[in-house]
């Protein structure tokens, strides 16, 4: 059960934070308890557009944990559980269910939030600096479900992450233990404040090709200068990025092309399942996050990428039209 961290963590929050170690002569009654400190982690669950362009991935139904970050119900979450939504329930740790609507989705950093249609009386988890945390710092990784989904860990990286869907996050957050239930949860730091956002369970979360599993966060750095623009308009007012279409994985040493979204514009201009993505236009790709760099280098969305490629034995260039992948998604619905 992950609250076993119990004396070893639990204990040590002290007038609202947490300090190791526990400080000497601290009466308990002011030690507020670890559901105080995590009510404000909440389980969305979320309905999908039937059109969606996820939902062959992702399914119609998703659920999850969001984190309360204002007192008007804004709830933060990672954006994959919440796309193309057309409708959405927050519900709180006592049970309280809300509905709930999708305020906006931001691709490059993997945010997504809702904001409650009525009120959900809990406290908002203050905000920390992810910035401020470093390898071997002990957090606490809290899903919904309460105390008893509450689970000790320590930071194990801070490093890039390329994402096979065309995702690159330069200073990402990796943790081990991995946490169960790892979508939108909240990474706590050691003064009780929000300073990650989970997204994904990982084979290496060190990078050292050490088989330490673990999970990896969103730092919450990256919310502050998109959050008014996501507020106020669904998605961030910035140039969107070229966006192809390719699910790419790096297996043995090269880049193969593992899925071509249908309607794309990889799968409009000829790129198969199988093909080896070698460059772009004449320039070898050095990985998959160089490969990213290359394309974005080139212009917005809208802008040709001249992708090379190993297809069916030979090096071919595929001129590839890029789009915004906004608009290739579904959500006239939502924002």
């Amino acid at each position: 059960m992950w609250r076993s961290f119990g004396a070893h963590f639990c204990a040590l929050i002290v007038a609202g934070a947490v300090v190791l170690p526990f400080a000497p002569g601290t009466p308990r009654a002011q030690t507020p308890s670890l559901e105080g400190l995590v009510a404000a982690v909440v389980h969305i669950k979320t309905f999908i557009d039937p059109e969606g362009r996820t939902t062959q991935n992702l399914g119609r139904e998703r659920e999850g944990s969001g984190i309360v970050i204002d007192s008007s119900g804004l709830v933060l979450t990672i954006g994959y559980l919440m796309v193309e939504a057309h409708s959405a329930e927050v519900v709180t740790h006592d049970g309280h269910s809300v509905s709930a609507n999708v305020v906006g989705y931001d691709h490059e950093t993997g945010f997504g939030l809702l904001r409650a249609v009525g009120p959900l009386n809990v406290r908002p988890m203050p905000m920390g600096k992810s910035a401020d945390l470093k390898a071997d710092d002990p957090v606490l990784i809290a899903s919904f479900g309460g105390a008893d989904m509450v689970g000790a860990a320590r930071v194990v990286a801070r490093r890039e992450f390329a994402g096979s869907w065309e995702y690159l996050l330069e200073d990402a957050i990796f943790t081990a233990p991995p946490h169960p239930r790892w979508s939108g949860a909240a990474l706590i730091n050691r003064e009780g404040k929000l300073v990650g956002i989970g997204s994904l369970v990982v084979g290496d979360a060190s990078g050292k090709s050490d088989g330490t599993p673990g999970n990896m966060f969103v730092p919450i750095d990256r919310l502050p200068p998109i959050l008014a623009d996501l507020m106020a308009d669904g998605r961030v007012q910035r140039p969107a990025r070229p966006w192809l279409g390719l699910t790419i994985e790096p297996l043995g040493g090269v880049l193969m092309v593992a899925r071509v979204i249908p309607q794309s514009p990889a799968e409009k201009a000829g790129v198969q399942r199988g093909d080896v993505v070698l460059g772009v236009a004449g320039v070898k790709a050095k990985g998959l996050a160089d490969f990213y760099r290359k394309v974005w280098a080139l212009g917005s969305a809208g802008t040709t990428v001249p992708v090379d490629v190993m297809q069916n034995s030979a090096k071919r260039r595929i001129d590839i039209p890029s789009m915004s992948r906004y608009d290739h998604l579904k959500l006239k619905s939502t924002f």
